[in-house]
């Protein structure tokens, strides 16, 4: 016996997906088996518009007499008795005519032997209709006669179709132009095909060293690459292929980044496909795009399909208001069959993204469809010390370049927003024509990314910014002088994005977890830019509105939701029951009565009070540091942690080196803000003089 009759007889041999071990898929560049399908569709559609066009003519001419052919003898006797009123000679090949009679009234005529038809048209055809003696006899009957030479019934049947072609020309331009067909593959008979685009080995490749920060999810999905590669090597064990992995995570952590470098790493066709790309705007569409994809992958097989944004077609059925979306519906019920129906799709693996898994159906996310959920979160610092990395190695970057530091000073970045701050860092320095990238260029970037654009062209008050300065140094005093809070990472007066001033924190390590003296330390030292203008102006400002909002914010959650409260204890109140199709927490139930409502006020104000007096008994006892500190920030507008540490010493800081910073701008911009300014001066002064007449009035 040969080799491969033992094989086949051998039962205990695992079964392969695919035989072609070893070697390369072959991809198709175009779906060949269907190119007869796709011209017979095209065929009989025509055929059929051209068919409906002639039986609408017919119809609508259906109402008009139509002539009926004689024999000559009848003709005869027509001419005899004088009934002929008018009739057109019509030449049809050479010396044969035919004669169009009408006749003065309706009459039975005798089409054949045995069958009369009333009618007023006729003709009969006469072999030598020019001669003279069928004109003569024309004439003296009184019959109006005319000749042609050939007959042009042909081209009145042309004129009459023409405009029903038309017609229907233009109504398919327009169905192929909604489907988005016009001039592509995709015209009014394909709108229920499947929308996935298909990556095969020549297109560009992303791998799994391009993706960091996400080692769980590589390794779920490396072990499914596997899977395909070796099927033998799982199924000894009994191990069946996974049906479906789904993706969660927030917006920008690389679920999408992850499915392309699956695509890069398997030697399998990839079929990449969006959820909204199913459902159209004709009923039925989406359940049809749904069996095409599969077909596809089912003749593919081994394959996997990616569904990005699953939740466009995978939301709870049933829900919102008047019930749910019917044909969303349709192509949900449609995509749960293909997926794990009567059908085995042997062979066709699925992976999703979402970051709303709290509205998928619970049907979608059973084991046998979705047999793995992978998070992906944001990375922690060692993630984004590689997703940082895989950013900057083709960048040059210069010697003082520390990527661990940058990484400790991104806390709760996604791969997305880093790799925006390295992108930033690298056009911050082309403008000012560096050779690399320096440190300083990614602390410019990650104040841009982290805290806003500077506004250097805002023009500012001297007492605006004095009180700036003394608001962002309570900042900085007060978490410098508690020991649970973060360490003070820059401070800065330059206006950014919505706010005039910036005190930015650089957590010493990763918090997964908050204690109540750290929550309360956050409040504290949010709450010292409000104890520093009351100590110092005497005066409260609209400056403080984010602070109070997010000390607020904190404290209600220390009391509702962690169990923070020493009067109230380990309770939660209000249960968020979102509702998916109705907007988030607009279903909020209230489940304590009025009197434990009043109680959670009292204690989140109990809370507030205490962090207040504590950053204002903190401030009070060190305020010459906060006239030091206040005055070299209105100097230098920037501030690190080294120098504050310094100035905390009572060190003397090195002078300030002024920069040009108008050298970022271009010419037109300058002189805008030179504009601006003179113009500011000018309206001061005015206000000025006005100011002092009224006071003497």
């Amino acid at each position: 016996m040969s080799e491969e009759q033992k094989k086949q007889d051998n039962p205990k041999e695992p079964k392969k997906l695919f035989q072609n071990k070893g070697k390369k898929p072959e991809f198709k560049k175009g779906n060949e088996n269907f190119d007869w399908s796709k011209i017979l569709k095209l065929v009989f559609g025509w055929g059929g518009v051209i068919v409906a066009a002639i039986i609408m003519m017919q119809m609508f001419r259906s109402n008009e007499v139509s002539e009926v052919e004689i024999t000559y003898n009848e003709y005869q006797r027509l001419l005899n008795e004088n009934k002929i009123e008018s009739a057109v000679i019509s030449k049809s090949e050479i010396n044969n005519y035919y004669f169009h009679g009408l006749l003065k009234e309706e009459e039975m005529l005798h089409v054949t032997k045995d069958r009369t038809v009333k009618t007023k048209k006729f003709i009969v055809f006469l072999p030598e209709a020019g001669s003279m003696e069928n004109i003569n006899a024309w004439k003296e009957k009184g019959i109006d006669f005319t000749f042609e030479e050939k007959d042009s019934s042909w081209w009145t049947a042309l004129l009459t179709i023409l405009p029903w072609v038309i017609i229907f020309g233009v109504w398919i331009l327009i169905m192929r132009r909604m489907q988005g067909g016009a001039g592509g593959s995709r015209g009014i008979f394909n709108f229920g095909k499947s929308r996935a685009k298909v990556f095969n080995e020549n297109m560009s490749k992303v791998t799994f060293k391009d993706v960091a920060g996400a080692d769980e999810a590589k390794y779920e999905l490396q072990e499914i690459i596997e899977f395909l590669k070796e099927p033998a090597k799982f199924q000894k064990l009994g191990g069946r292929i996974p049906r479906g992995v789904l993706l969660l995570g927030p917006p920008g952590t690389g679920k999408t980044l992850l499915a392309r470098a699956v695509a890069g790493e398997a030697a399998v066709p990839f079929y990449s496909i969006s959820g909204a790309d199913f459902v159209e705007m004709f009923v039925g569409v989406g359940a049809s795009r749904v069996r095409d994809l599969f077909e596809q992958g089912k003749k593919s097989a081994p394959c996997i399909i990616f569904i990005d944004e699953i939740d466009a077609v995978g939301r709870h059925r049933g829900a919102g208001l008047g019930g749910g979306h019917d044909e969303r519906e349709q192509t949900l019920n449609q995509l749960l069959i293909e997926m794990d129906g009567f059908e085995q799709n042997s062979g066709v693996i699925i992976i999703a993204a979402t970051n709303r898994p709290d509205i998928l159906d619970p049907a979608l996310l059973r084991p046998g469809r979705f047999d793995r959920q992978v998070v992906v979160d944001r990375p922690d610092v060692k993630g984004r010390e590689g997703i940082l990395k895989v950013h900057t190695r083709n960048i040059p970057l210069g010697p003082d370049v520390d990527v661990s530091v940058l990484a400790k000073g991104t806390p709760g970045l996604s791969g997305a927003d880093l790799a925006n701050l390295v992108n930033e860092a690298a056009l911050l320095a082309a403008r000012k024509s560096k050779k690399h990238v320096e440190m300083e260029d990614f602390e410019n970037s990650k104040d841009k990314v982290m805290m806003g654009m500077e506004r250097k062209s805002l023009i500012i008050s001297e007492k605006e910014k004095e009180m700036t300065a003394y608001h962002e140094t309570g900042h900085v005093l007060v978490a410098k002088m508690i020991p649970e809070a973060d360490p003070v990472h820059k401070v800065t007066i330059i206006p950014r994005g919505r706010a005039l001033g910036v005190t930015t924190y650089l957590p010493i390590d990763e918090k997964h977890t908050y204690s109540k003296l750290y929550l309360e330390a956050m409040i504290t030292y949010a709450l010292g830019g409000r104890a520093a203008e009351l100590i110092i102006f005497d005066q409260l400002t609209t400056g403080a509105g984010n602070d109070i909002e997010r000390s607020t914010h904190i404290a209600r959650k220390m009391v509702c939701e962690w169990g923070m409260s020493e009067k109230l204890g380990p309770l939660a109140f209000g249960s968020k029951d979102e509702e998916v199709f109705l907007g988030r927490e607009i279903m909020r139930r209230k489940e304590y009565s009025e009197k434990t409502a009043q109680k959670i006020d009292e204690e989140v104000s109990v809370i507030i009070d205490r962090c207040m007096k504590r950053a204002d008994k903190i401030l009070k006892d060190n305020v010459d540091h906060l006239h030091r500190i206040a005055k070299c920030l209105l100097e230098r507008e920037i501030l690190d942690g080294d120098e504050i540490d310094k100035l905390l010493k009572r060190e003397e800081l090195p002078p300030v080196v002024k920069k040009d910073d108008n050298n970022e701008f271009p010419e037109h911009v300058k002189k805008l803000m030179d504009s601006r300014q003179t113009k500011t001066v000018e309206t001061s002064a005015q206000s000025a003089d006005i100011n002092d007449q009224e006071l003497k009035k």
